[in-house]
Formats: structure tokens, sequence, C-alpha cells
């Protein structure tokens, strides 16, 4: 131990800290105590002295205590010791620790160093240093407190994301039950017609919508639509245009009037969509547009007008084992105004059926990234031609999973099934 007499009694005062700091001293020795505080004290700083290491271990526990000063030859536990056991007893806080020492081998630096000391001071004390070396610790202890602060600011902001994350999934998932609430059955029957329906969004809510809404006792309307884009605002803007469809007011479906006789008519298919883009462009005002499918079917002759604006091409399976892909192509709704569509008109027989689809099915990739397209569709239905109704469009869903390895398809999957029935 080195006495008093060997440390100046009057400490040079120029460099002090910036900031006041709370210390530990830590020695067995009295006088090496008091006069370590003297220094401390007349710097500004607040000094708690004990010459007791478990007792300096619950002192350290105050998070207040930036810098410890340790002496490191003290009977019952050495510096080292010290610090060892401080750094895994004390983790919520961290104090910068001075290890006092006379030793100046390599071996006993780099043991104080793995024990968790930050810094040496030999003896005997020379202010100035002390000074240095404290002033280095609090610009250590500054950083990592805010360092600790920002962490917990970040973890406060994770933690509200999460709960934020959290109630945006609960409402996406609202959403989807909404959506499928939405759909119509997804089997009816319309005099010698089936209708089967698919729907399938490739997150919480899709774009696509498919659906029916009778006109007459002799004629069915049909739809098949997909908006660009995913998510909420997609399946917004398919909500909107479906409700312009809908079974439940048909004063209010757009591809409806009523005629002089008071009844309700279809319109000519391609009037429809007319009517939908410029509603589109003038009143949703939305930057998404969709493709569509309308279709009016006579269920006495099997006549179909329709009108294909930018969607995929209709395929007919007939009775014969034939397929027929229909259609005029055209552009989507809701892009260009004052378009003009263009209707058509193909015939069922007894026995045919047609599928209206999304290009979520042509478009599903493999795992090699190569789409499915129109021929392999045609041999999926070819595949299953001998199934009816929904289970028909759920064969063509696990078709799909086959082909694609996997369901976590990158795109809505929607389907409309209509099948002729003899009278």
């Amino acid at each position: 131990m080195v006495t008093s007499a060997a440390i100046p009694a009057d400490p040079v005062s120029d460099g002090q800290a910036t900031e006041a700091l709370k210390v530990l001293v830590l020695d067995d020795s009295p006088a090496q105590r008091n006069l370590a505080c003297a220094f401390l004290r007349k710097w500004g700083h607040t000094a708690i002295a004990t010459g007791d290491p478990s007792e300096a271990l619950e002192i350290a526990r105050d998070p207040e205590i930036s810098l410890i000063l340790c002496d490191w030859m003290m009977p019952g536990m050495t510096g080292p010791e010290f610090c060892r056991r401080l750094r895994v007893e004390v983790t919520e806080s961290y104090a910068y620790i001075l290890l006092l020492t006379s030793k100046s081998e390599g071996g006993a630096l780099a043991e104080g160093l793995e024990a968790g000391a930050d810094d040496f001071l030999n003896k005997p004390i020379r202010p100035p240093e002390l000074q240095a070396r404290m002033n280095a610790g609090a610009r250590i202890v500054a950083m990592q407190r805010e360092l600790r602060a920002k962490n917990g600011l970040l973890e406060t902001a994770l933690d509200e994301l999460q709960q934020l994350y959290g109630a945006i999934d609960r409402d996406l998932d609202e959403a989807r039950r909404l959506q499928r609430a939405s759909l119509q059955d997804e089997f009816r029957r319309f005099g010698r017609a089936d209708v089967s329906l698919l729907l399938e969004a490739s997150g919480h809510v899709g774009g696509d919508m498919v659906g029916y809404f009778p006109v007459s006792e002799d004629v069915v309307g049909l739809f098949s639509l997909d908006v660009s884009g995913h998510g909420v605002a997609s399946a917004m803007v398919a909500a909107r245009v479906a409700g312009m469809l809908s079974e439940a007011s048909p004063d209010q479906n757009i591809s409806l009037h009523r005629g002089a006789d008071g009844a309700l008519h279809g319109l000519p298919p391609e009037l429809a969509a007319e009517r939908m883009n410029a509603l589109m462009l003038k009143e949703v005002q939305s930057d998404r547009y969709f493709t569509l499918c309308l279709a009016f079917l006579d269920l006495k002759t099997g006549a179909l007008r329709m009108v294909q604006a930018g969607h995929p091409h209709p395929i007919i399976h007939r009775a014969d084992g034939t397929f027929e892909l229909i259609g005029l192509g055209g552009m989507p709704v809701g892009l260009i105004e004052d378009i003009p569509f263009s209707g058509f008109e193909a015939r069922l027989n007894p026995g045919d059926r047609l599928l209206m689809y999304s290009d979520g099915l042509t478009e599903c990739p493999d795992p090699g990234g190569t789409l499915l397209d129109e021929d392999g569709l045609i041999a999926l239905m070819r595949a299953n031609g001998s199934t009816r109704g929904p289970d028909f469009l759920g064969r063509l869903r696990d078709g799909l999973v086959a082909y694609a390895g996997h369901d976590d398809f990158p795109d809505d999957l929607s389907a409309l099934l209509l099948e002729f029935n003899p009278a």
C-alpha cells in the first residue's frame, strides 16, 4: 500500500470533468479512501467509500454510480474478482471501473481487463492522471447511458409497432371475413344452369371478385373481375364494382335497365362496361383499374352475350370434350376515358360449360418460374372433366398447388363455372 504522504495534498483543478459524477471508492485502506474522496469532492463529484467488497457490490447496484475506483490488492476479494462479480451481478446499469494497482506486468493487466475492468491507474495516484482517466470514463459512461436510453426508446417503439401491426392484422382478418361474407353462395342453380364460384385471396384480402345476378326468369347475369394491385385498396375497389352488379338492388345494377313493360332487362354488355369505365374515372377516381368479363345467359336457348375488358379469355368446354377460347380481348376498365368496348356472342349447348377466371390461374408459376398459361389450364380442366360444380373448381385449385409446389399463390385466384344442363 502507498502512504498518504506519497500523494500531493493539494491536487490540481484544471481539466475538471464537465459533469458531476457519483463515484464509488473501494479500498481497504481508510487513508487511501479518505484521500481519494477528498480529491473527488474537491472536483465537485459525489464520493461513496467502503473497504468491504461485498458492501461495494450492493452499493454498485445504484444506477447513479458512474465510476468505481477499486484497489487491486484487498483481503478476501481481489480487484479482478470484484470486477468479475460486478459484471455478472449488476447488469441493469454500467459503471466504469478504474483498477488502482502498482502492477505493471502485461499478464496482470490482461487479467484485469478480462475480469471486466475498463482502465488502470498506477499508484501512487497523481491527480491530473486521475482526472484525465475519470473524464475519459465519464464520456464512455455517458455514451453507454445514451445508448441504453436510445435502445429503450427503440424497444418502446418496437412494442408500439407490434401492437399496431397486431391491430392491423386483426382489422385485415375482419376485412377478409367481410369479403368472404360478401361473396355469394359458392353454388346456385338458375333453372337449367348451375353456377359455382371460387375466390381465394393471396393475402388477407384480394382484388378479385366473381358473382351472378338474376335478370329475369329466363336470363342470368355473370361476372368475373380482377382489380389491379393487391391489398385493402384493391379489395375496396372490387367491393365497389361488385356493388354495381349486385342482385340485392336490381335498380342500382349498372348493367340493367327497366323497360317500358316495367321488367328488368340486361343492357348490351359492352354498354355496361362503358358505364363502369366512366364511373370509375369520374366518381371513384382511384389509380386502380380492373379487368372484367360480363355475360348474360339466356337459360332457354343457351345464347351468351358477353364483353371481355382485358380479362383472360373465357373457356367453353364442350360436351364432346373440345375446348374453345372465346372473346375479343379489349382494354381494362378505368384506364382510359371514352374508350369503346366490343361485345360478342356465343352459344352453349346442353352439357357444355363455361369457365370465367382471373389471371391468377394462368399466371401461376411452377418452382422454375414457368407460368401455367391457358394450355396448362385446359389440361387441368380436361383431367377433371368428370367432376362438377364446386368440386371441379376445388380440383382446379389442387392442380395449381401441385403445379406450383405450394399453396402460397402470388396472385388472387377466382373462377366462375357455368354448367348448362339439358332441359
